[in-house]
């Protein structure tokens, strides 16, 4: 069982940034690839980025190409998402996820992976 805890999340205006932090248990993080998705109201949860269990492969929406970026710190346990020069479109519930997958076809489909935090919160006014 693996659990994860997001945070960083709140609000922020249009143009602003904010870092997502997803702290992961267990011994073994540093083989999980990780992924971020957002969840809007009435939509769809949707693939945000990914980044492979090395951090040699990374994957991003066309919605946040330029502007998102994901990274991890093995020692630490952690994935993060920085974002940059925010939208209104980008207000939903982020959600961080674990792939125990070596190798995963798919990184942009949630059911490629096994678990999952709780969610933060992320809302950018106009």
């Amino acid at each position: 069982q693996v659990q994860l805890v997001e945070t960083g999340g709140g609000l922020v205006q249009v143009g602003g940034s904010l870092r997502l932090s997803c702290a992961a248990s267990g011994r073994t993080f540093s083989s999980y690839n990780m992924g971020w998705f957002r969840q809007a109201p009435g939509k769809d949860r949707e693939f945000v980025a990914a980044i492979s269990w090395s951090g040699g492969r990374l994957h991003y929406a066309d919605s946040v190409k330029g502007r998102f970026t994901i990274s991890r710190d093995n020692a630490k346990n952690t994935v993060y998402l920085q974002m940059n020069s925010l939208k209104p479109e980008d207000t939903a519930v982020y959600y961080c996820a674990v792939a125990r997958a070596i190798y995963i076809v798919s990184p942009n489909r949630p059911r490629e992976y096994d678990y999952w935090g709780q969610g933060t919160q992320v809302t950018v006014s106009s």
